[in-house]
This record gives structure tokens, C-alpha cells and sequence, in this order.
């Protein structure tokens, strides 16, 4: 039995979007009906393939529904997609840890020229089409945070948005270091701050900013600011 037949109601491809299915499953963790990050994440899967009968379709009305309420305020993501989007500096854009990219397809809808970068090669795949399908370009590529496939100093801004409290401390500092030796100009870094662990969405630590602070000196001589909004962020400006 699919997750999906567990909903009271199957979202149709009219409700489906990013928010509304992280709505659902978070209501089914707490019932105790999923556990785990590979459940979460399987469990996403079924809702959004059967809220139509083509998969395919599915996914494109996800996209196109997620972005629309990401642009217009409306998920709880808006603010942090919208804050990260007012730092972009420059004209090239790399989103680190992209998973879906819908963050990278709003930067294209921006005017930038993007690449959107994730270690699940299914995820990439669907950004592909979902780029090609609304026509907003986004290069895609299957790399690791700590070791980026991508010469030093090739994109203004790299982005690694709610990433890095899925990793621990030394692959943290990798993914610092690396970000800032492929940036030509900022490296923008958010994370939540959470009461509790989220081990659903694959979190391995609750965050605050002192760890933020600590994390700004793995940027070495880099200028680097930390601020709240929404969660956490540390932007260093690459010298």
C-alpha cells in the first residue's frame, strides 16, 4: 500500500506543490505512519506520482504550483527563498544541494544564469525536465558538497540553502571551504533553527548561531557576516 492511500483525500494536481505535500507528511510523522528520512522522502514520491495518471504530469504541476507559492508569499519557504534571492551578487548563480531546484528555477525566472548542483541524480532529473517544460534554463550537475566538480572562481554567488545541518562538523567545514574556493564573489549559507532534531528531513544537529559564528572562520580571511531571519545565515564575501 502507497503512502498516498493513507491521505483522507489524494491531493489533485491542482493542490499539489511543495508546501502541501511537506504539510501531509509532517501530519503523518507525527501520527507515527512514517519514520525516517527514506520513508519521508519515498513517501513524498507516492503523493506527488499519484495525484495524477502521469507521472510525468504530476511532476510538472508540482513545479509549476510550488514555484507560484513560493513567488507569491504563500509557503513557508517564501521568506527564505526570498532573503537568499536579495543577497545574489553578480550575474552567475550555483545552488549547492539543490535537491529539486526550486530555488534555482526562480533564480533563472530572475534573469541569472544558473546551475543547480545535488548528490541524487533523480532529483536532477527532474529539474531537467521541469526546466525545459517552463522554459526557465538551469544547468544541472551530480556533485558532492565537499568536493564541488567545478573550477575555483566559476560562479558569482554559490548558495547552499538548508544543507548544511545535514552534515557533520568536519564535512561542514569541506563544504565551506569548497563553496568559497568555487565562488568569485559571496557564498550564502541558511540553516533552520529547530527546537527539536528532524531526523525525517535528515538533520543531525539542532543549529544556533553561535554555530554559525564558529563555522564563519572555515572561511578563512573571507569577510563574513551572521544574521537571523527565518533561521540562520552566514554570507562571506570571497576577498
Amino acid at each position: 500500500m502507497s503512502t498516498a492511500s493513507t491521505l483522507t483525500r489524494p491531493l489533485s494536481t491542482a493542490e499539489l506543490s511543495d508546501s502541501r505535500v511537506v504539510s501531509e507528511l509532517t501530519s503523518m510523522v507525527e501520527q507515527g505512519i512514517i519514520v525516517g528520512q527514506e520513508e519521508f522522502e519515498s513517501a513524498f514520491v507516492d503523493i506527488v506520482t499519484a495525484a495524477g495518471p502521469d507521472r510525468m504530469q504530476s511532476w510538472r504541476h508540482f513545479y509549476a504550483n510550488s514555484i507560484r507559492e513560493l513567488r507569491a508569499g504563500t509557503s513557508a519557504f517564501s521568506p527564505i527563498h526570498h532573503r537568499a534571492r536579495s543577497l545574489l551578487t553578480g550575474t552567475s548563480v550555483l545552488e549547492v544541494g539543490c535537491c529539486f531546484g526550486l530555488f534555482a528555477l526562480q533564480c533563472a525566472q530572475d534573469g541569472y544564469q544558473v546551475t543547480a548542483s545535488d548528490i541524487c541524480p533523480g532529483a536532477l532529473d527532474h529539474l531537467d525536465d521541469a526546466s525545459s517544460y517552463l522554459g526557465l534554463p538551469v544547468e544541472t550537475a551530480l556533485g558532492d558538497v565537499r568536493q564541488l566538480p567545478f573550477a575555483t572562481n566559476s560562479f558569482d554567488t554559490v548558495t547552499l540553502l538548508h544543507l548544511l545541518e545535514h552534515l557533520d562538523n568536519a564535512d561542514v567545514e569541506a563544504a565551506i571551504v569548497e563553496s568559497c574556493r568555487v565562488a568569485s564573489k559571496r557564498v550564502i549559507i541558511a540553516v533552520p533553527f529547530e527546537d527539536q532534531i528532524s531526523p525525517h528531513f535528515g538533520h543531525l544537529e539542532l543549529l544556533r548561531e553561535s554555530d554559525l559564528h564558529r563555522w564563519s572562520a572555515f572561511a578563512g580571511d573571507h569577510c563574513s557576516r551572521v544574521f537571523a531571519d527565518h533561521g540562520g545565515w552566514l554570507v562571506i564575501d570571497v576577498a
